[in-house]
């Protein structure tokens, strides 16, 4: 017959004969210091970093740092120094100091300088004015949460994601004389009646800008949308009790609200105006009217004649330009804000 247990009276626990105590929950008595201390709980939010996570996001932040000082920072203040020298590229003992010279040269004496100048231009405009609103356009429909939105802007998109150069081999496909889609559309495939939408210099430069065109488009309609998503939509809900038709809510309400998003497409344009490459290489390389300061750059450092200091020059120019049109932009729409 097994033994009644004792009940401890005002303490609520009961003991059996036999057993053994339980004891109270914690380390165990044999661990070291150390040990003892890695159980503890950090008191509050205070955390130490150990030497291996300081060293890890050293590594982190550095070595991204030191990769974008050293090739973009350095290679760009390398350029500014060597637009005042003429460099051959070969050994440094060959950079000759001549100040302004370069810049003399190209202002008064380099017939192909102001015809990229006006074509950057050009390309700028036709940027700002036909694919940026055809994007915008685009983003507002895509807004509206109609069937298969996410097909449409996979198609749009597409473009964006296809490197220039692979653009370019396209639209040579397109505007081949002979078996190109456009020239057999409208019948201009036949001997005495072909359009040589490349080679022929009052063409090549629009038929360049309609690639550029179809590609930045989808750049556009990706940067309004997102703009177009962080729109409040009690503003439209104000907007429709007020009686505003569609038109009225997003002029008065809606693009008023884009004003962030208007000031990153701006930039966009310029840089992509500015730094148009690729394209017009891979259609002609720039000759024959499409010369872009870019394209100047490329053939005077990398060419036959390989000078360096000349192309640096028109590298800093092209800078300057860009700075110039950035800069004071940011600077009123930074101060309107803070009005505001």
């Amino acid at each position: 017959m097994t033994a009644p247990s004792k009940t401890g009276i005002g303490t609520g626990t009961t003991s059996t004969p036999g057993t053994a105590a339980v004891p109270p929950p914690g380390p165990p008595n044999d661990m070291t210091a150390q040990q003892k201390k890695r159980l503890r709980v950090p008191s509050g939010h205070r955390r130490l970093l150990t030497r291996r996570d300081r060293i890890t996001l050293g590594l982190m932040a550095g070595v991204p740092t030191i990769l974008h000082v050293a090739l973009v920072w350095l290679t760009a203040l390398a350029s500014i120094a060597l637009a005042f020298t003429t460099w051959d590229g070969i050994g440094f003992d060959s950079i000759k100091w001549v100040g302004l010279q370069n810049f003399r040269e190209l202002f008064t004496s380099n017939p192909q300088f102001w015809p990229a100048v006006e074509h950057n231009v050009i390309w700028f405009v036709v940027l700002i004015l036909i694919p940026t609103p055809m994007g915008l356009f685009l983003a507002v429909q895509l807004d509206k949460k109609i069937r298969f939105s996410r097909v449409y802007q996979t198609a749009f998109f597409l473009p964006v994601v296809l490197s220039m150069a692979v653009i370019g081999f396209v639209w040579q496909l397109v505007y081949n004389p002979d078996t190109g889609l456009i020239n057999s559309l409208i019948g201009a495939n036949k001997p005495g009646h072909y359009i040589d939408w490349i080679g022929d210099p009052d063409l090549n430069l629009w038929s360049v800008l309609i690639a550029a065109s179809w590609r930045h488009t989808g750049y556009m309609m990706i940067l309004y949308l997102a703009g177009l998503k962080g729109v409040d939509p009690s503003l439209r809900e104000a907007s429709a009790l007020d009686g505003a038709n569609e038109w009225q809510t997003f002029k008065n309400v809606i693009f008023p609200t884009l004003r962030p998003t208007n000031t990153v497409v701006l930039v966009v344009t310029i840089i992509e105006a500015l730094r148009c490459f690729d394209l017009v290489f891979v259609f002609n390389k720039g000759a024959q009217g499409t010369e872009l300061l870019s394209i100047l750059v490329t053939n005077n450092i990398i060419g036959e004649s390989s000078r360096i200091g000349y192309g640096s020059a028109i590298a800093v120019v092209l800078l300057v330009i860009s700075l110039a049109i950035i800069i004071p932009y940011l600077i009123a729409t930074f101060r309107k804000e803070r009005r505001t």
